[in-house]
């Protein structure tokens, strides 16, 4: 029994580690997305960024300068967080147009940055600061950011959150990348929770919708555990 639990919690642990994983095999196509809804967000509106509020102009190419520093082969995440006299940071961003598209953004930016500097408690707040956006650009931004969140609550032992949203992460976006991911992760926390039949659903949706995900066998293994 102890060695199930034991081989559970590393199981869990690895849940974290597997978004970094994420990050660095799908870093161009995240960064990608990330842009997407920049662009998006402030071209849309272009006309009231210039004519009604020209914050937002502003903000979208402060940003850029952030992102600049995030989005580098070995992404300096301080920097990319607290910019410097060469440019802005997202912290910069979040200070002086916080209520814009970009600024939004940006609080999605400064929770990624301060998890990965290791800074939970900062991490989760940015990340719950920043507002879904509804377009369809957005649902991978909106999915990651509920993800990421539940990664924390699982670092914290707060399972039965994390498990909640990682469920709003699935149902955020139903993409290939981040949706059997989050679905995983549930199988991961279910297990620790020792909740198999919740476990085995996860799982049956991974092996319907996801055949092919790496998730899906290792969702499998999981259950063999229980």
């Amino acid at each position: 029994m102890a060695k199930i639990e034991n081989q559970q919690e590393a199981m869990v642990a690895e849940a974290v580690s597997k978004t970094e994983a994420f990050f660095q095999e799908n870093g161009k196509k995240v960064m990608l997305s990330l842009l997407a809804v920049v662009i998006l967000v402030v071209g849309g509106y272009l006309y009231k960024s210039i004519i009604v509020d020209g914050n937002a102009e502003k903000a979208s190419e402060l940003i850029i300068e952030a992102q600049d520093r995030f989005g580098v082969a070995n992404p300096d995440f301080a920097l990319a967080l607290n910019g410097d006299e060469n440019g802005a940071g997202f912290l910069d961003v979040l200070e002086k147009y916080g209520s814009t598209p970009a600024g939004n953004l940006a609080k999605h930016y400064a929770g990624i940055c301060y998890l990965r500097l290791g800074d939970l408690d900062n991490a989760e707040k940015y990340l719950a600061m920043y507002d879904a956006v509804d377009e369809l650009t957005a649902e991978v931004v909106n999915a990651q950011n509920l993800g990421l969140r539940g990664d924390i609550a699982v670092e914290k032992g707060n399972y039965e959150a994390a498990v909640s949203l990682y469920k709003k992460a699935v149902a955020a976006s139903e993409n290939i990348y981040t949706a059997p991911l989050y679905l995983y992760k549930q199988v991961l926390v279910y297990a620790t929770l020792g909740n198999a039949a919740e476990a085995e659903k996860c799982y049956q949706t991974l092996q319907a919708q996801y055949p092919m995900a790496v998730e899906t066998r290792d969702a499998e293994k999981v259950l063999g555990t229980l």
